[in-house]
This record gives structure tokens, C-alpha cells and sequence, in this order.
């Protein structure tokens, strides 16, 4: 089966009022897409649904072809991982430990880790690239570099599906394409990837798919990266206002 994300006549919003309605939508499986909205139009809250943190006012939401509301938080968490806008704290955890963690929320830091635990782990700091510094503590490292292992922990769940809110946000010019770098190579290696961000051209431009929120029609745009740039359908991320989606510069003037 290819899909990877799929919704269906979704509903999403907080105390039972409706942020974003009627969402229809399909993702395939390696593919990278790019939520992008204004401030308040919903996107956190789009996200953390999809991801199964927030219940949605109405529809459903399928997970690799597993309905989310039939199956557990447990089976839940072997289907995505998350990567949050939040500084990462764990100071006292090296990067290795920091991944064996979110490799298994029970394992034993003094040696608890099977043979295909350590593996894995192993593997994912490898893809990431940040194998050189996997005994560092996590409070010696730059912002950037911390990302890097945030990413690499939700690697190390094995989850076909990983979803970042901001994953670029305390990040400076070049740890951004970095990271974006990055994400595009896990796409390309089979990984289904969500983000949202503010950082729209080097997202854009790695992106397989485009979900624009639209505040002010409360709706949810989604298409392939060229088909909503020829369209203009990123001009309703910033409805109502005098900013505009540039295309030769892809980002927003």
C-alpha cells in the first residue's frame, strides 16, 4: 500500500470549536510535505491531529492504511513519530541515550538495549550524521545540532511516518538547509515526512506536496508542489492580506 496519511471529511479545532473544516486529503508513502498557514491559522493544530495528539471534532484520519480511532496509542506510536517546535531539554542524556529512548520508552539506560535496539539506534545517528558525537551530552551541543538528534530519535521509533511542527525554528541560516536537506533525503529514502514551518523557500523547494491552511475560509488546500504554485493556491496561506507568493523566488514578498 502506498498511502501513507489519508483523511477523510476531517474536522479539526479545540474545545469543540472548528478551526479547519472539511478536509479531504491523500499522501503517499517517500514523499515530503509542507504545511504552511498564517500565525493562528491552525496549523499546530492541524498537525497534532493528524499526529494523533488531539482528538478531531469529526472525520478520520488513516495512518499508513490503520484507522487511528481503532487502533491503540501503543500501535499509534509504531505508525509516526514527532518531532516539536520545543527547545529539547535532556541535558544530562548523551546523544546515544537521548536515541534509546525514543527507541523504547522502557529500555534501561545501564545496558537494557537489545542487539537490534543498538542497531537501529546506531543506524539512525549514521543517517542523520551525527555518529562522531553519539557519547556527547546533549546540553554541550548547538541548537542545530540538537535538532539533528531530535530527528535522529524519531528515527530511531522505525516509524514510517515522522511529523515536525517548526522543526527549523531556533535554527540559523544554515542549519536550516541543513535540516531541510536532511528531510528531503529521508523522504527520498522512503520515510513519509510532515512539517509545518514558517521557513517557506527551503521548504518549498524540497517539497513533494503543499497543505496550505486558509484562515479566513477555515479550509485546508493540498496538492502537488508545481500543481499549487501554477495554481495560486499559496496565496490563500496569507488571504486578505498584501503579501503574495512569488514564484521565481519561491517564498512569499
Amino acid at each position: 500500500m502506498d498511502e501513507a496519511l489519508k483523511c477523510n471529511n476531517l474536522t479539526v479545532g479545540y474545545d469543540g470549536k472548528p478551526v479547519l473544516t472539511d478536509i479531504d486529503f491523500e499522501l503517499t508513502r517517500g514523499t515530503l510535505a509542507v504545511l504552511i498557514g498564517a500565525n493562528g491559522s491552525g496549523k499546530s493544530t492541524l498537525l497534532r491531529t493528524l499526529a494523533g495528539l488531539q482528538a478531531p471534532i469529526a472525520g478520520n484520519i488513516m495512518l499508513c492504511g490503520s484507522d487511528i480511532d481503532n487502533v491503540s496509542r501503543r500501535q499509534v506510536s509504531r505508525l509516526r513519530a514527532i518531532v516539536s517546535t520545543s527547545r529539547t531539554g535532556g541535558g544530562a542524556l548523551t546523544v546515544e541515550e537521548t536515541l534509546a529512548v525514543g527507541r523504547n520508552e522502557s529500555i534501561s539506560l545501564f545496558g537494557g538495549m537489545s542487539a537490534n535496539d543498538k542497531e537501529v539506534v546506531a543506524k539512525a545517528m549514521e543517517d542523520v550524521g551525527i555518529s562522531s558525537f553519539a557519547h556527547r551530552y546533549l546540553a554541550t551541543l548547538s541548537d542545530g545540532e540538537r535538532q539533528k538528534v531530535m530527528i535522529a530519535r524519531a528515527l530511531a521509533q522505525d516509524t514510517p511516518l515522522i511529523f515536525l511542527d517548526e522543526p527549523t525554528a531556533f535554527l540559523d541560516v544554515a542549519a536550516r538547509i541543513e535540516t531541510m536537506d536532511l528531510l528531503r533525503r529521508l523522504a527520498m529514502s522512503g520515510k513519509s515526512i510532515v512539517l509545518s514551518t514558517h521557513d517557506i523557500a527551503p521548504a518549498v523547494s524540497r517539497a513533494d506536496y503543499i497543505i496550505v491552511a486558509d484562515k479566513s475560509r477555515k479550509r485546508v488546500i493540498v496538492g502537488n508542489r508545481d500543481e499549487m504554485i501554477a495554481s495560486g493556491a499559496l496565496d490563500a496561506a496569507f488571504d486578505g492580506s498584501a503579501v503574495k507568493f512569488d514564484a521565481s523566488l519561491l517564498d512569499y514578498r
